[in-house]
């Protein structure tokens, strides 16, 4: 099957409110140029390095999503042009983010990333972390940041009634706090699911799915 091929037949099945973003993570931009040539415009990374190296020769009309976990002292080489950033998991990286984004007088849209997994190793938030941020967002005025909604990644495991009761989670956090409306928070994105998971996590109500692999093929 080909990149067009893949993209064209997981887009078929996607509901009209669910975002596709392309994981093209390791990828040579000639496969992303595929992609895009089949209409892809949203695209994501996990490392600045690489994904600034393919913003420099794509075309401009894309978005580019860093999925992976952001270091506050690499924020600045992405302010520039990044549209999403997924895996905000603590204040002083929103901080960063807004100080980067008012150099470049932009504003980024960001997700916070929940810790839904049972692994350790996954980045994110718990409950009580999130509420302490947005007490602060309450409080201070963050010009050139927008929180948009959650990110999360399930547990790495084969167990489906896990991974549905972790999206199940993220979904109630979500619920929970979507009526908090201020300036610099807008909650309408759930990104959760990826190639293995992510028509469960469509159902569990993802608006945003993760896909690498389904579309470019095994690493």
């Amino acid at each position: 099957m080909s990149i067009t091929n893949n993209l064209t037949q997981i887009k078929s099945q996607l509901p009209a409110h669910v975002t596709l973003v392309a994981v093209s993570k390791t990828k040579p931009v000639s496969d992303l140029i595929e992609a895009y040539n089949a209409g892809q415009r949203i695209f994501g990374e996990n490392k600045i390095q690489e994904m600034t190296e393919k913003w420099e020769q794509m075309p401009k009309d894309i978005e580019w999503h860093m999925i992976g976990h952001v270091q506050t002292n690499k924020v600045k080489f992405m302010a520039e042009y990044v549209s999403l950033i997924h895996g905000v998991d603590s204040l002083k990286l929103l901080e960063e983010i807004n100080k980067q984004a008012k150099k470049n007088n932009r504003v980024i849209d960001c997700l916070l990333q929940i810790h839904i997994a049972e692994e350790e190793t996954k980045f994110g938030l718990n409950e009580e972390e999130l509420e302490e941020i947005f007490e602060i967002l309450k409080q201070v005025q963050y010009d050139n940041i927008r929180i948009v909604g959650f990110m999360g990644m399930a547990t790495f495991t084969e167990n489906q009634s896990q991974i549905e009761k972790e999206f199940k989670h993220l979904k109630r956090i979500f619920d929970e706090n979507k009526s908090l409306n201020t300036k610099n928070c807008q909650l309408n994105t759930i990104s959760m699911g990826m190639s293995g998971d992510y028509q469960l996590a469509i159902s569990c109500g993802s608006t945003m799915v993760r896909i690498g692999s389904s579309i470019f093929g095994g690493r």
